[in-house]
């Protein structure tokens, strides 16, 4: 692929973000990967190849050209920030580092200078005791190229479904008050789009589910599916947007739904992440849609309590990284679907 390097941000140097970034550049032949360097943590990362038996030179780097020339036999970090770590001991200047990587790979994405960004799992309640006040890397990426976190949506991606929750971090009190037709027709949108231009698919085909049990019964458990829910789809689907529901959420992930549809949208956190992490925990990416760079991360968390003990799966930050590759490639015209 002839583009930049990804940038590839650290994680919580105290969890499995960088023992997972060692074994996914083991994996690199094995797995066709695009070349990727990590900003920061040089040492982090020797130490957490050692933790698992990889036989993986660091080289440091300062600018990300140089990691084109150096990634088949080395992993390339940028020289910078660094700092010594205990597995599963997640402290303060952990975090500060984590937040340094993350800044640094975001803005190098956002010039240009990386092909696209692959976040590492961060621990939010450890940053925002060092000042980071965004509700996930998906709202602090979204700040850092000047969007809206309206205009930034999360989809869930794995090899047996896709989905994105429409409202994400909040109670689940407060979901049936967030969920209005703008909403949904807005997601709706930047998700069709995103699935045409990133995944090249020619005619996106998504689902709704409903927000309450069988779709509300027309009204008898809730009319948000009858009143809001329904004439939204409808709406979509007068500009051409093959999108259907509301759907009963019980039955929309069963394996012979799932070949109806590319994206299922969902009304609130769990009802979208439960299906995916019992398909394809151990492959589930999350990735940014509508955003001007591509920006992708493994779906699941920073795992301190298996930090370090050689048990955590590369499969999700493997799968992030070569989906970061292709959609990037997509952008820029250099993959044939």
């Amino acid at each position: 692929m002839d583009f930049p390097p990804l940038a590839v941000s650290l994680g919580d140097p105290a969890g499995v973000g960088p023992e997972l970034i060692a074994a996914a550049w083991a994996a690199r032949e094995a797995e066709a990967l695009p070349p990727f360097f990590v900003a920061g943590g040089a040492d982090v990362l020797r130490s957490a190849a050692q933790s698992r038996g990889i036989a993986m030179p660091v080289i440091e780097i300062f600018h990300p050209a140089e990691a084109l020339a150096l990634f088949d036999h080395s992993l390339p970090v940028l020289a910078g920030a660094d700092g010594e770590f205990t597995p599963g001991k997640p402290d303060r200047s952990g975090s500060k580092l984590a937040l340094a990587s993350l800044t640094e790979a975001t803005e190098l994405a956002r010039t240009g200078e990386a092909a696209a960004l692959v976040t590492s799992p961060i621990a939010k309640a450890r940053l925002a005791e060092v000042g980071f006040d965004h509700p996930g890397q998906t709202e602090f990426v979204a700040a850092a190229c000047s969007f809206a976190p309206g205009d930034a949506v999360m989809m869930l991606a794995g090899p047996q479904l896709r989905t994105v929750p429409l409202t994400v971090h909040v109670a689940l009190k407060d979901v049936p008050g967030l969920i209005t037709p703008a909403l949904i027709e807005r997601k709706a949108r930047i998700v069709a789009s995103a699935l045409y231009r990133d995944f090249g698919i020619a005619s996106p085909r998504l689902a709704v589910a409903a927000l309450n049990p069988h779709a509300g019964e027309d009204g008898r458990m809730g009319r948000e599916d009858l009143d809001i829910v329904g004439p939204a789809v409808a709406a979509l689907g007068d500009e051409g947007i093959a999108i259907t529901g509301p759907h009963s959420a019980d039955g929309l992930f069963t394996a012979h739904t799932r070949e109806s549809y590319d994206v299922a949208l969902c009304m609130y956190h769990d009802q979208a992440l439960i299906p995916l992490k019992t398909l394809d925990f151990d492959s589930g990416v999350n990735v940014t849609l509508g955003l001007p760079i591509v920006r992708t991360s493994p779906d699941h968390g920073t795992a301190f309590g298996i930090a370090g003990q050689n048990r955590a799966d590369p499969g999700a930050m493997i799968a992030a990284i070569r989906m970061a590759g292709e959609c990037a490639a997509r952008r820029m015209g250099l993959l044939d679907d």
